[in-house]
């Protein structure tokens, strides 16, 4: 199938690449990982966003907006997207931000994520981690209106059936990439945190018949909670193209195992898979959702989840420009040696 009949803006750096990462399959003595670099979308570091605001951004257009209202965590990847992408199309920003690690360093509460989303022109404002985030984002758009503005409101993660298109159809480019090489890929793990990416995936799987498991690592929710709320949007996606009938409950799996000490912390679990992926690689994670499920990943080859024979998909979701965020987590980082005179 194809998505053609839907409104798109075509600005994603795509097919993005597939590679076979051996020293770390190496390192973990199998199996076999293949990394799907959904870093490299493009539009200010590239992420997952992208591919989804390519789908929200043109309901947007169609609809005539010239605001765009979004929000997340203080160092939302979403976010940073939606401003790149606003500003490309010459629409206004404006984004509320929750600081909801509670961190006073002023790397996280300013540098990373929120140093781009200003370079892009949006207009961020902040909330209180106790606030109603719907209720200030419904003020907030009720006073653009007031002010004449056309706005258009995009959800957390962009994750409603419009952006989890872009998912749909990464899933369908995954399946194109690995059959033109003859490579069969047994597993796929990625994070899921909003729900978008995986529900995505999971239709997109099931329409391509490509016979591939699907584990998201959760960076927030119980599994109960996460698997019920993927597999909800999973069914209005698959309703939207006109598939119903194209998944079962069992096909959703979300692992909270990894969330460490809460959404936006990173464990050590997380860092040392950050660290794993940089120096084995050179491929840069982030520590809230692509590192933990890294971590995931790599927990499940160390049990013997993964067998030596499997060949195991990573689809890298992005986030790594809050890396300088999240400095104060890589101590050992810092250290430099002077070389002799």
């Amino acid at each position: 199938m194809n998505l053609f009949g839907f409104p798109r803006i075509l600005l994603a750096h795509l097919p993005t690449p597939l590679e076979r990462l051996d020293r770390l399959s190496k390192e973990l003595g199998g199996p076999e990982i293949w990394i799907k670099r959904d870093d490299c979308t493009g539009l200010s570091t590239g992420g997952n966003k992208t591919r989804k605001l390519e789908f929200l951004m043109a309901e947007a257009q169609a609809l005539q907006a010239d605001t765009v209202v979004t929000y997340g965590a203080t160092q939302s990847n979403h976010a940073r997207q939606t401003a790149a992408f606003a500003s490309k199309l010459g629409m206004d920003c404006h984004i509320l931000v929750q600081n909801r690690i509670g961190s006073t360093d002023s790397n996280y509460t300013s540098n990373g994520n929120v140093l781009l989303n200003h370079l892009h022109g949006a207009t961020i404002l902040r909330c209180a981690a106790s606030a109603d985030i719907q209720v200030e984002v419904a003020a907030l758009s009720e006073e653009l209106r007031e002010q004449g503005r056309k706005v258009f409101v995009i959800p957390a993660g962009g994750s409603n059936p419009v952006g989890a298109l872009g998912y749909v159809d990464c899933a369908l480019e995954f399946v194109s990439q690995i059959r033109n090489r003859g490579l069969a890929i047994d597993h796929l793990v990625t994070a899921t945190g909003s729900c978008g990416t995986q529900a995505g995936l999971i239709v997109g799987l099931r329409v391509a018949n490509a016979g591939i498991g699907l584990t998201g690592i959760s960076v927030k929710q119980p599994r109960a909670v996460q698997e019920e709320n993927v597999f909800n949007l999973a069914l209005e996606t698959a309703d939207l193209i006109g598939r119903p009938d194209v998944l079962t409950r069992r096909d959703v799996v979300a692992d909270s195992s990894y969330v460490g000490p809460g959404y936006g912390v990173p464990g050590e679990d997380t860092l040392e898979a950050i660290r794993m992926f940089a120096q084995l690689e050179g491929i840069l994670l982030d520590p809230v959702y692509s590192g933990k499920a890294a971590a995931g990943l790599i927990d499940y080859c160390r049990k013997g989840r993964f067998k030596r024979a499997n060949k195991v998909g990573f689809l890298h979701t992005g986030g790594s420009t809050s890396l300088f965020a999240f400095d104060a987590f890589f101590a050992d980082c810092h250290e430099t040696r002077t070389s002799s005179p």
